[in-house]
């Protein structure tokens, strides 16, 4: 089995919102701080990524052995028997091993001591691995019954930048909220895309989703709100600093959201792929903006 399947199991089109959290939560703390612990910086963002691959390949197993991917799914590795059963459970198991050593060790590097922030922060991450796997794995996974959108809002937006920022700062500046949120907002956005391109099929598989739920009209709608509140949010968090112009810089890259809420709106009808280029439009955004905004942040204060 060639290393090439492994990697489009992990969806590395996604793999940008992972790292947007933590990249957001290290960069506001060096802004206010003027200080930046590397190795807690590139320990955050690989853990960030490997529990992302987790989702993603439990996403692979779960909707396979749930009934909601069939052998029509070829860009999924198990329904189109590209990885069998036994190894994808093997990879899983092997993933959530290397996750926990990297976050004992994060914790164990950034915190020095076993009291209660760490064993509170091990319970957030703990917490993390559980909410990947069974997003759409198990037997009742909660992604089937329209709270993935609950859960990508906490543990890519709350959990992995305020985590983050903790472990740099070791406190919480209330302010950080606000860009917590906006990452949260845009990573169920690129959710929200995900499951408007598979409204018709999920619905026909009892996979209860946001979108289906909604329907088409009101899914765009709340597709929207996220991306109007995401923004909404950073600029909450600009005025409650200073130098508010220089700091509104990556409102820049705003238009960007529009023309990708555009396309999106076009992309009905065209098949998949025009979803799925939406899809990785949109990480990818996240992860722009996350990097313009924090950098502004860092020239000004």
């Amino acid at each position: 089995m060639s290393v090439k399947v492994w990697i489009q199991a992990a969806r590395l089109r996604t793999l940008p919102l992972a790292i947007a959290g933590a990249i957001a939560g290290n960069l506001i703390a060096y802004a206010e701080t003027h200080h930046l612990n590397t190795i807690i910086f590139l320990m955050s963002v690989l853990t960030g990524v490997f529990l992302q691959i987790l989702s993603n390949y439990a996403n692979d197993y779960g909707d396979y052995k749930n009934g909601a991917d069939t052998k029509e799914r070829t860009d999924r590795v198990m329904a189109s028997g590209l990885i069998s059963e036994s190894k994808m459970k093997v990879a899983i198991a092997i993933l959530i091993v290397f996750i926990l050593i990297l976050g004992i060790s994060l914790l164990t590097y950034s915190i020095g001591k076993f009291d209660l922030q760490f064993w509170l922060m091990f319970a957030f991450g703990i917490a993390g691995i559980v909410a990947a796997y069974f997003y759409t794995a198990g037997k009742n996974p909660y992604g089937y019954i329209g709270l993935g959108d609950l859960s990508v809002f906490i543990f890519f937006g709350i959990l992995a930048v305020m985590g983050t920022y903790y472990l740099q700062v070791q406190s919480i500046n209330s302010n950080v909220w606000w860009v917590a949120a906006s990452i949260g907002l845009l990573s169920v956005g690129v959710l929200n895309v995900n499951n408007i391109r598979d409204i018709e099929s999920d619905a026909q598989k009892k996979k209860i989703t946001i979108p289906v739920m909604l329907g088409y009209k009101r899914a765009m709608r709340y597709h929207a709100f996220l991306l109007v509140n995401a923004i909404l949010y950073l600029v909450i968090f600009v005025f409650t600093t200073y130098h508010h112009a220089l700091q509104l810089s990556f409102l820049i890259t705003t238009p960007l959201l529009g023309k990708h809420y555009l396309n999106l709106r076009s992309a009905r009808g065209l098949g998949r792929m025009a979803y799925s280029q939406q899809l990785k439009y949109l990480s990818l955004y996240t992860l722009v903006l996350s990097l313009v905004f924090c950098l502004s942040q860092i020239i000004v204060f």
